[in-house]
């Protein structure tokens, strides 16, 4: 982290990068903005925005059962509750019972409600609260190995898997004709979703959390021509509101997961205007 640390104060020279916290909040955008500006293109291609929502409110119970079963860190009890959350919805989507948006919804208020209901014996929720907002400043060297590691293998695994996940959630019938694994794929993303967001609540927040993959992609979306554009776009957007986020929190003194929101919806009422007025 010294390297970092020393290449900041030779590169950027500010006032706000003075703190060691707000290095490693840089950096910490740095990893997790250019992830949610890519998997949040297919959940807008998806309209999967719903989902992305549920996995966030489902948090609150992995926190819960952590708290039941006295896991000093939280994250693992929240990780292994979204991927429970995340196959359940999947299943009970594939018995074709109900329409995907009423199962979700199911299984979303069930989790945020079992969650609240556990947290709030004996008045315990408000050390809880926290996960509501997020806190960014609060990242450190090891959340920051972490995430490397995350943003390492999710964009290996992006660029291996892109193409036939793209035909598998257009087209699913052409994908099972040329021999994709259209369930298989659909696992796979649906996990790397859960993951990064389980990981990023504890700096994002819950409330918000769903608005950081879909806004970057939305307003992409309003302007891209092609494929390549809409990514490009869509991790330009996030990335740039990200630190301008970061910044304008520092001196503000707001939360930086909302101020970054704030900034992400500016991106997207201009790209909507070009898109209005270029129609």
């Amino acid at each position: 982290m010294q390297l970092w640390y020393s290449l900041l104060d030779l590169i950027l020279p500010f006032g706000w990068l003075d703190h060691a916290f707000m290095k490693n909040a840089l950096l910490g955008v740095l990893l997790v903005t250019p992830i949610f500006g890519l998997l949040g293109t297919m959940i807008v291609n998806n309209r999967m925005a719903f989902f992305s929502d549920s996995l966030g409110h489902s948090a609150l119970t992995g926190i819960a059962i952590g708290v039941i079963l006295g896991i000093k860190n939280p994250i693992w009890s929240m990780l292994f509750f979204s991927v429970l959350i995340t196959i359940a919805i999947l299943v009970v989507k594939e018995a074709n019972t109900a329409s995907t948006d009423t199962i979700i919804g199911v299984f979303s208020s069930t989790a945020v409600a079992l969650g609240i209901v556990i947290l709030s014996r004996n008045g315990g929720f408000s050390k809880y609260s926290v996960y509501l907002i997020g806190d960014l400043l609060s990242i450190n060297p090891t959340d920051l190995l972490t995430l490397s590691l995350v943003f390492v293998l999710v964009i290996a695994l992006w660029a291996v898997i892109f193409n036939r996940l793209l035909l598998a959630s257009m087209n699913p019938s052409l994908a099972r004709s040329r021999g994709i694994k259209v369930r298989l794929y659909e696992y796979l993303f649906t996990m790397m979703m859960a993951v990064i967001v389980t990981l990023s609540i504890q700096w994002v927040g819950i409330l918000i959390i769903s608005s950081l993959l879909i806004l970057p992609a939305a307003a992409s979306r309003n302007i891209a021509k092609n494929m390549r554009q809409y990514h490009i776009y869509s991790v330009l957007i996030a990335l740039i509101s990200g630190v301008s986020g970061l910044i304008l929190s520092y001196y503000w003194g707001t939360a930086t997961g909302a101020t970054i929101v704030l900034i992400t919806s500016a991106f997207f009422a201009g790209t909507f205007i070009v898109k209005l007025r270029y129609k």
